[in-house]
C-alpha cells in the first residue's frame, strides 16, 4: 500500500477488553496498514508518543466500559502540543455511560477533535474503508 500506512491503535484509559483490539489489528494487517498495537489500558500520551516515534497516519482508540468520553478529552489539544494536531483520530466502542443516542455521541466527540467515531458492533471494513478515503490511498 503506498503512502503512510502507519497506525497506532489501542484500547484507551482503565478497558481492558482485549479481544475487539486483537479483532482490529488483524483486520487493519489483513488490509495493508502497519498497525503499532499498544494493546489495553493505554493512556493518551502512549497514543501520542507511539504515534511520533512510528510517524503514524492515524490514532485508532477504543473504549467499550463506558468511559471513553472522560479518557479521550483533551487528546486533540495533546496531539497540537506534541506537534502532530493533524493527525487523523478515529474513535470507537461504548463510549459514553448513560443513555444517549449515536447522534449525540457523535457530535461530543466531533466537538473533542476525533475525525471519525464509530458505535459499539460496527465492522472493522467500515473504519477500513474510511481511513483509505481519509488518507487518500
Amino acid at each position: 500500500m503506498p503512502g503512510n500506512n502507519r497506525i497506532v491503535l489501542g484500547v484507551i484509559g482503565s478497558d481492558v477488553h482485549a479481544v475487539g483490539n486483537k479483532i482490529l489489528e488483524m483486520a487493519f494487517e489483513e488490509a495493508g496498514f502497519k498497525v503499532i498495537n499498544l494493546g489495553v489500558m493505554v493512556s493518551q500520551e502512549e497514543f501520542i508518543n507511539a504515534a511520533i516515534e512510528s510517524d503514524a497516519a492515524a490514532i485508532l482508540v477504543s473504549s467499550l466500559y463506558g468511559h471513553g468520553e472522560m479518557d479521550c478529552r483533551g487528546l486533540r489539544e495533546k496531539c497540537q502540543e506534541a506537534g502532530i494536531g493533524d493527525i487523523l483520530l478515529y474513535v470507537g466502542g461504548n463510549l459514553v455511560v448513560g443513555k444517549r443516542t449515536f447522534n449525540e455521541v457523535e457530535e461530543l466527540f466531533k466537538k473533542m477533535g476525533f475525525d471519525r467515531v464509530y458505535p459499539p458492533g460496527v465492522l472493522p471494513e467500515v473504519a477500513i474503508q474510511d481511513l483509505k478515503k481519509d488518507l487518500g490511498l
